[in-house]
């Protein structure tokens, strides 16, 4: 398509997506105080439900109500906003491999629940546990903003479900004959380098974060190589690539 095309049919997908969100958002704040109610549930186990939450302004809880609802609905509208994705990259492949549409939608969607999952879960919890010890080591007992623990537990699940997609696009592109393992190997040390320029730019600033987003995307990164090596395009399947079709644009 021209460029002027290519452009319209970014909005659309744009506008799909924002209604997708916006349709996520109504559900997700009919639930918003159970969600918030998990979202805390790493630091009540790490500090035995001794470290309070507080509001320092007269609309803070209201405000980190729709904060909440935003993220939930990230999540909730994860399925669609990749369909989405999709249909806008779809019509610049082979037919072959718009083929793949469902298994694209389903697994980037696992993959981005399971990282925010992982994080919660797991990276959270170790998190908290080690800024709340540099509290008491000075003996200090904390007390946290609702509007900075939210903020800061929003960032670092948002990245690790955006990260988590790692494998799945390195599947993807191994298929499309875009890269292969032989390069990734090739880029081991450029890739470690920028893992952690993004695991910098992603997180809050400070080293324990970035070495919790880094570490798993270090390991991402090696799945990644598998995953390319295991779906590598057999010597019949580039003859055929090569042989005709409608070229990526």
């Amino acid at each position: 398509m021209p460029l002027i095309d290519h452009l319209k049919e970014l909005r659309v997908r744009l506008i799909r997506s924002l209604i997708a969100v916006a349709a996520g958002f109504v559900v997700a704040y009919g639930f918003v105080d159970q969600i918030f109610a998990l979202l805390t549930v790493p630091l009540r186990e790490v500090s035995n439900n001794k470290v309070l939450l507080i509001g320092t302004g007269i609309g803070e809880a209201f405000f980190t109500k729709i904060k909440v609802a935003l993220i939930a609905a990230l999540f909730v509208a994860s399925p669609a906003v990749l369909y989405e994705v999709w249909r806008f990259i779809a019509p610049g492949l082979y037919e072959s491999e718009r083929r793949t549409a469902k298994p694209f939608v389903l697994f980037t969607t696992l993959f981005f629940l399971t990282g925010g999952y992982f994080c919660w879960a797991v990276v959270l919890k170790i998190g908290y546990a080690f800024f709340l010890a540099q509290y008491a080591s000075i003996g200090v007992t904390p007390t946290l903003r609702i509007s900075e623990y939210l903020n800061f537990s929003a960032k670092l699940l948002l990245a690790f479900a955006l990260t988590f997609e790692m494998p799945v696009l390195a599947f993807f592109l191994t298929r499309f004959g875009i890269v292969d393992y032989r390069w990734l190997l090739r880029q081991v040390r450029y890739a470690i380098l920028v893992i952690f320029i993004v695991a910098a730019a992603l997180t809050p600033p400070d080293f324990i974060s970035q070495f919790l987003l880094a570490i798993p995307l270090l390991a991402l990164y090696a799945l990644s190589i598998g995953v390319s090596y295991v779906f590598r395009q057999q010597p019949q399947e580039v003859a055929s690539t090569a042989g005709g079709g409608a070229p990526l644009p």
